[in-house]
C-alpha cells in the first residue's frame, strides 16, 4: 500500500482552517501551513504569486469577501510520487468545487446575491510537512456565465454541471494499492504518447479508442465544454482543436502523479501552440500561445473512463490580444485593472 496521510492531513488541516477563518486570520493560516518560500501558481490574472501574505491579500481575502459563507465541495483527493521528478516529491491533489454566496464582486464580476460555485483543482508539494509550491487552477469564465455574462462565442460542446466520479469513490483519503497507482499513471502516460504525436496513422477515433473507454466523458472548461463519448469527443472537441492549431510543441509538465484509480497533471505551461484556424469561434491569429492545463483522470480497468480538465483560458485569449477580464468589466461599467 502507498501511505501517504500524513501528506493528506497536511492539506486537509490547512482547507479545515482556511475554509472556515475570517479575514483577519487569513494570512496567519496560509503562514502556519507554508514553508517560508511558497510558490503559488494560479488561473490569470493571479499567476505566480510568493509567500503567504501575498496568497492571502491578492487571492484568498477577495474571494472570501465574495462569496460569502464559503464552502469546500470535494469530489477527488489523492496523493502521489511526481514522475516528473524520479518520483522523489509527494504531492497532495483536491478537486471540487469552492461554493459561496456570491455577495460582492470579484475581478469586475457582478455579484447576484445567489449561490455560486468556482469549480477548481489544486496540486500541493508537502516538504517536511508544509505545503512548498501550489497550483491552483480554477474556472472563471464558468462563474462569469452564472453572473448572466458570455466572456465566449457558443461553445462545440455542453457546459451543465461538473460533477464528480460516476462511481463516488473519488476521496482517497486512506491508503491505496502501489499497483493501481501504477496502473493509472501507466493508462495516462499512454494517452499521453499518442496524444503528443498527432501524426498517428489512424482515424482519429481509433487513435482515442487506443487509450479511452467508448463511453469516455471530458468534463471541459467553460467555452469549450464537456463531451461524452469518443464520438462526441472527437467530434466537439478533439477535431475542432486540431484543426485550429498548428506547430504544438511536446507536453512538458511540472507535476504529473496518480493513487489508486485516479491521477493527473499540470504544467506551466502544459504547451504552447499557434491559432491558424481560428478556435472557440475566435480569429486565427497565428500568434503562439501558452496553454497552462490541469487535468485529472479516472482509470476504469486499462483504459481512461473520466477526464475533468482546468484551462487557462483567460491567459490564452489574453496572449493573443483579447482580455476578457476587461472587456467583461468595461460590459457592466467598471474594469479591474489588477
Amino acid at each position: 500500500m502507498a501511505d501517504f496521510k500524513k501528506e493528506k492531513g497536511v492539506v486537509r488541516a490547512f482547507h479545515a482552517a482556511l475554509d472556515t477563518a475570517e479575514s483577519a486570520a487569513v494570512t496567519g493560516i496560509i503562514a502556519s501551513f507554508t514553508g517560508p518560500r511558497i510558490l503559488w501558481r494560479g488561473y490569470h490574472p493571479f499567476g505566480e504569486l510568493h509567500g503567504a501574505e501575498a496568497i492571502s491579500e491578492r487571492f484568498w481575502k477577495p474571494l472570501k469577501s465574495s462569496l460569502t459563507r464559503l464552502q469546500r465541495r470535494d469530489d477527488i483527493f489523492f496523493a502521489g510520487r511526481n514522475e516528473i521528478d524520479g518520483f522523489q516529491s509527494v504531492w497532495v491533489v483536491s478537486m471540487g468545487h469552492l461554493m459561496g454566496l456570491f455577495d460582492a464582486p470579484w475581478l469586475g464580476i457582478p455579484s447576484t446575491g445567489k449561490m455560486a460555485f468556482l469549480r477548481y483543482c489544486s496540486f500541493h508539494r508537502i516538504e517536511d510537512g508544509k505545503i512548498a509550491e501550489t497550483a491552483m487552477y480554477f474556472d472563471i469564465p464558468h462563474l462569469m456565465m452564472q453572473a448572466g455574462l458570455q466572456p465566449f462565442p457558443p461553445q462545440t460542446a455542453a457546459h451543465l454541471v461538473q460533477p464528480g466520479p460516476m462511481t463516488h469513490d473519488g476521496l482517497l483519503f486512506d491508503s491505496q494499492p502501489v499497483s493501481e497507482g501504477k496502473a493509472t499513471l501507466a493508462a495516462i502516460n499512454a494517452m499521453i504518447s499518442d496524444l503528443g504525436q498527432w501524426d498517428l496513422d489512424l482515424p482519429l477515433e481509433e487513435e482515442l479508442a487506443r487509450t479511452w473507454h467508448d463511453d469516455m466523458i471530458w468534463w471541459g472548461p467553460a467555452g469549450i465544454g464537456s463531451t461524452y463519448t469518443i464520438e462526441r469527443y472527437a467530434r466537439q472537441h478533439s477535431e475542432p482543436f486540431r484543426a485550429g492549431f498548428t506547430e504544438r510543441s511536446k507536453t512538458r509538465h511540472v507535476a504529473r502523479l496518480a493513487e489508486g484509480h485516479y491521477g493527473g497533471f499540470f504544467g506551466w505551461p502544459n504547451f504552447t501552440a499557434r491559432p491558424t484556424g481560428g478556435f472557440m469561434g475566435m480569429p486565427a491569429t497565428a500568434k503562439p500561445g501558452e496553454f497552462r492545463v490541469i487535468d485529472i483522470y479516472r482509470r476504469a480497468g486499462d483504459k481512461l473512463a473520466e477526464n475533468w480538465i482546468f484551462i487557462d483560458l483567460l491567459h490564452f485569449w489574453k496572449q493573443q490580444g483579447l482580455d476578457v477580464l476587461a472587456r467583461m468589466g468595461t460590459q457592466n461599467g467598471r474594469v479591474d485593472h489588477s
